[in-house]
């Protein structure tokens, strides 16, 4: 299957960007797609050597490119990153509230501070960037887009990720919250819940090599394969410039439909032959069955 972007060239053209957690996995591979299409972009996460290495691979790109190390989690260092930004391009345009922390664990093994660790990065770092720069934007009649990146699981919850599902819904919700309270400043606020897309680090933490003994994942999916980066680029860059302008307070599920199949207990009947239909046709309509 080829994995190519949709949209033309120049979309996203004189649009700044700011990626949370954009040196790596799909902060980087939605923010290479924003620089083919033109944007400007600032990258930030906690290792500035990790934003160099990704700034210095998209120098080819029309647009320019800031990597600025800071930690979402401490509203000071926030502040920074938004002052630097708006000194260097006059403007943000577009805020991706990407970065975030997970691994899995039965709850009753956690301590609070494994809790606090990946809610204050998920959540925390969420209200930190959207509520400073919204203000910028409020304060300046500034339009501006806010994209959250959710899971599947941010409204059904999910065992073995606790704090990543409380964290996803709290976004979640204020994903709506922001969307219904803020679009008479002209600020837009949408997320996409992914499904499936493996990154390197992110993915060895939540399905470690002794998982693979136990089941495949990847043929539990509905479509038998994990989304292409490229997959889910295309959509964060749809949703982010003017194309969806009428576009606010959507979630959009990106999973090959695996939340669905698993929600309706009937879905499983799947797993019956076709041979079998004949009989349980038999049995539905009370005849006897030999």
């Amino acid at each position: 299957m080829n994995f190519t972007g949709m949209l033309k060239d120049g979309t996203l053209k004189n649009k700044v960007i700011l990626i949370t957690g954009g040196g790596t996995g799909l902060g980087k591979s939605m923010g290479k797609y924003f620089m083919e299409l033109g944007a400007s972009l600032i990258i930030t996460s906690r290792k500035q050597d990790i934003l160099d290495k990704t700034a210095e691979e998209f120098e080819a790109y029309s647009g320019e490119i800031f990597p600025v190390s800071a930690d979402v989690r401490d509203a000071k260092d926030v502040k920074r990153v938004i002052q630097a930004s708006l000194e260097k391009f006059g403007k943000v345009d577009v805020l991706v509230n990407n970065a975030a922390g997970n691994f899995i664990s039965p709850t009753e093994r956690l301590s609070t501070k494994a809790f606090d660790v990946i809610v204050d990065i998920v959540l925390k770092g969420t209200y930190n960037y959207s509520l400073l720069l919204g203000k910028h934007w409020i304060e300046k009649k500034q339009s501006g887009v806010i994209l959250n990146i959710v899971t599947t699981y941010a409204w059904t919850g999910s065992s073995f990720v606790a704090p990543s599902a409380a964290a996803k819904g709290g976004v979640l919700a204020l994903t709506r919250s922001l969307a219904a309270e803020w679009v008479k400043y002209n600020i837009r606020s949408n997320a996409i819940a992914p499904g499936p897309f493996p990154t390197k680090g992110a993915w060895d933490r939540l399905f470690p090599k002794p998982i693979s003994k136990f089941f495949n994942f990847e043929k539990t999916l509905p479509m038998k394969r994990y989304g292409n980066h490229q997959e889910l680029a295309n959509l964060a860059a749809y949703m982010v410039s003017d194309y969806a302008g009428y576009m606010n307070g959507e979630v959009v599920t990106l999973d090959s439909g695996e939340w669905i199949k698993n929600a309706g207990q009937f879905n499983k009947l799947d797993k019956i032959p076709k041979s079998a239909w004949g009989l349980i046709e038999r049995a539905v309509r009370g005849k006897k069955i030999a």
